[in-house]
């Protein structure tokens, strides 16, 4: 398969404001979103373009209150980047899998599963912090 890899380049730019920033996101989810059936097909996933779409919409649910411009251009910098090394299949089936379908996220234990394991790592200051 051959690809073209400007197809999808954009160019980086800062947004104008908060309304500009708002609009550059939506765009970019509406882009990822649309292109479900496609990333499905390219990589021949055993799933269905309905998961691939909720796995997209808890990534952007995640960052919704980030208010900061500066940032909001950063995350969206780093979604197209995604966008474009995945459309242009730069990327193995096990880096979808585990990117857009698993959730980055540990699972919070309580007190007894820590304890059972013989660790609490709230408990724990690096010696290097500076907290006594």
């Amino acid at each position: 398969m051959t690809t073209i890899p400007s197809r999808l380049a954009q160019a980086t730019r800062a947004s104008a404001g908060s309304g500009d920033a708002r609009r550059r996101a939506i765009q970019l989810y509406r882009d990822w979103y649309r292109s479900a059936p496609e990333v499905v097909s390219l990589y021949a996933l055993n799933v269905s373009p309905t998961l691939i779409r909720h796995s997209i919409r808890e990534r952007f649910e995640k960052n919704r209150y980030v208010t900061d411009p500066r940032a909001i251009d950063v995350l969206i910098l780093k979604g197209r980047q995604e966008y474009q090394e995945t459309l242009n299949c730069w990327k193995q089936n096990d880096h979808i899998m585990g990117i857009l379908l698993q959730s980055k996220e540990k699972p919070q234990k309580s007190f007894l599963q820590k304890f059972y394991e013989g660790r609490d790592e709230e408990a724990i200051v690096p010696a290097a912090s500076g907290i006594h």
